[in-house]
């Protein structure tokens, strides 16, 4: 499904990746871990297109990604949570999400009714501003207006920070749910052991930009959780 390929990054002089190589199967959900500031959400964004690769390839379907912008990937596919949600918080749960409607094929301008399905509190607060929504039913939102467009990739980055445990439990749920019963893929940035293990096939840890470990959830020993996430 996706495929990163010696990805390098920089930040000024900084050099943030270092010839990073990844592949997220089709179907499954990878788990993306790895101590603060080891370059996790920096690969988020320049999968998605908002930060710039120095060099490297980065394929979805065995389309290169890399000269596309932001929105032309999210046409091809890739639909993206950022850290912190980043919603709109002026315009109403409806407004949030008919943001993503113009991405969506010609002709189809309506708001998929499996959204309030799997978030039935969106269309009870259809109407509110966002910014009014508890913090709980603002990732909810976030993950639902990345749904709108159709994604076949969904990038979820720490989904459960500041979450309360209920909705966390919930949010786990439906990235099964996405996952196992309907097929898509998902690359999940997660500090949560049990919730990574929970919702993921695989995991990838990240150290110092360069990828450390990967393979199936199984494989996660507690060698590497000591070495690579315990603080």
């Amino acid at each position: 499904m996706l495929s990163i390929k010696g990805v390098n990054q920089f930040y000024g002089e900084s050099h943030t990746l270092w010839d990073l190589d990844m592949y997220i199967p089709k179907g499954k959900c990878t788990v993306l871990m790895g101590r603060n500031g080891v370059g996790k959400t920096t690969l988020l964004q320049c999968v998605m297109g908002l930060l710039p690769v120095k060099s490297g390839e980065i394929l979805l379907q065995g389309k290169d990604m890399a000269p596309l912008r932001a929105e032309s990937r999210a046409r091809h596919g890739v639909g993206y949570v950022p850290q912190g949600r980043q919603i709109f918080s002026s315009l109403t749960v409806e407004e949030n999400l008919q943001i993503g409607l113009p991405i969506r094929a010609k002709g189809d301008r309506k708001i998929p009714e499996f959204i309030y399905q799997l978030f039935p509190v969106l269309k009870e607060m259809l109407h509110r501003r966002g910014g009014d929504l508890s913090g709980g039913q603002q990732q909810q939102l976030a993950i639902g207006r990345a749904l709108v467009i159709n994604p076949q990739l969904l990038i979820l980055d720490e989904p459960t920070e500041g979450i309360q445990p209920n909705i966390v439990q919930e949010i786990g749920d439906i990235i099964r749910k996405l996952n196992q019963e309907l097929g898509l893929t998902v690359l999940l940035v997660e500090q949560k052991l049990p919730f990574a293990r929970k919702v993921g096939d695989n995991f990838c840890l990240l150290d110092r930009g360069r990828v450390v470990a990967k393979g199936e959830m199984a494989m996660l020993t507690d060698d590497l959780i000591q070495e690579y996430l315990t603080v």
